[in-house]
């Protein structure tokens, strides 16, 4: 998996093509209200800048689904980026055409030019050949540091890298592929890995994957319940995914000595999801939820012996919270695992965390910056985790 980087080519007074993901939360009044994705490309731009390239930055933003929409223009990254780098970051009026090429060839050394949302045209998320030979006349050399849109093969991160003879990571793109790829391929043992979540079938292909590489699987979020049903346990009105009830009956029959299941749990008599208000709740065990009443997180038995077993480990990877953690009263297991991984990362356990829900866990719990690695990838950390070939990676040069 090891691919070439920018720092294995010439920057200096190249036009330096990259896709970045700057699709970052915005507030009605167009406000970025979390500007990690930024940050998480700027030691890249600012290598490169430093390098003395001229650099042009590619991202989408939202879904505007092939409309020019002002509300997800790509201007208070533009802004933003421009503050961090303590320099002025121009806008370009589009991606591609007459105007923006100008732009780019008005371009000096170490000068920083974001394109405007590339997903303002369906040809991106088409793939489109000519509209992936337009962005390429804006650069000498490609490089994606965009992990997040790796799982797609659109124009900016697949279709145009048919223009260049070498395409590179930048360093955020490196660090998916080497946290990841190694989780998959070469862990540390003993490696364990905690999926959690609502549905059993988006993790199928995840723990198909994963259950002949880790010593121990541990299960929680809603997709617990399913497991539980499959063991003949009454499990009330929690989740159930009776589509993937076989397949889970199955993986227990075949590996059920690797899976780590709740002994106890949060219940309620009700939980509204949509305010995420809750009824009466009490801790019970997994042997005797209630008739009526659903599952929400996992219980304080539980969390002992799942400590117990990530206390033994050298890799732990998690996916998916263990609980409906939008809500306080049913986050403490979310919680209670992310401050758990904290605590051992600093003993030498590598930690990591793949993406979505869970780095927003980890995030929300305050130790995101304790963790070995965070993925910025939901989707496309999840699909690594099954073992699938990105697009977005699988074009890059092999180093």
């Amino acid at each position: 998996m090891k691919k070439l980087t920018v720092k294995d080519i010439q920057l200096k007074g190249k036009r330096l093509l990259m896709r970045v993901d700057f699709n970052v939360p915005l507030d009605a009044s167009q406000n970025i209200t979390d500007d990690k994705r930024i940050k998480a490309a700027l030691p890249t731009i600012q290598y490169a800048v430093d390098q003395g390239a001229k650099v042009v930055l590619m991202s989408h933003l939202g879904r505007p689904k092939g409309s020019r929409i002002p509300e997800m223009s790509l201007k208070p990254a533009a802004v933003r980026l421009g503050e961090l780098l303590g320099k002025e970051v121009q806008l370009a009026p589009d991606c591609t055409g007459p105007e923006t090429e100008t732009l780019v060839g008005k371009m000096a050394e170490g000068d920083v030019v974001l394109l405007e949302n590339v997903r303002f045209h369906k040809a991106e998320t088409d793939n489109d050949t000519d509209f992936s030979s337009q962005l390429a006349k804006l650069g000498d050399v490609y490089a994606n540091d965009a992990f997040g849109s790796a799982h797609r093969a659109h124009a900016s991160t697949h279709g145009v890298t048919q223009h260049f003879d070498i395409c590179v990571s930048g360093f955020l793109m490196e660090k998916e592929i080497n946290f990841l790829g190694a989780a998959v391929s070469d862990p540390a043992r003993p490696y364990i890995a905690i999926l959690g979540g609502a549905k059993i079938s988006d993790k199928i292909p995840v723990i198909e994957n994963l259950i002949d590489k880790v010593d121990r699987l541990i299960i929680g979020g809603g997709m617990m319940f399913t497991f539980l049903k499959a063991q003949g346990k009454e499990i009330g009105s929690s989740l159930l995914d009776s589509d993937s009830l076989d397949f889970v009956k199955s993986i227990l029959n075949e590996k059920g000595d690797k899976i780590a299941l709740p002994v106890d749990c949060l219940v309620s008599d009700t939980f509204d999801f949509k305010t995420m208000t809750i009824g009466q709740k009490k801790v019970v065990s997994v042997d005797d939820i209630p008739e009526g009443w659903l599952g929400l997180d996992v219980g304080p038995e539980t969390l002992t012996q799942f400590s117990e077993i990530c206390s033994q480990a050298k890799t732990i990877v998690w996916n998916g919270p263990l609980g409906v953690f939008e809500n306080p009263e049913t986050a403490k297991g979310t919680l209670a695992i992310a401050e758990l991984l904290a605590e051992l990362t600093p003993k030498g356990i590598t930690t990591i965390i793949g993406g979505g829900d869970s780095a927003s866990a980890v995030k929300k719990a305050g130790v995101a910056d304790k963790m070995s690695h965070v993925s910025t990838g939901g989707g496309a950390s999840l699909e690594f985790l099954q073992g699938k070939a990105l697009p977005g990676v699988s074009v890059l040069t092999d180093a």
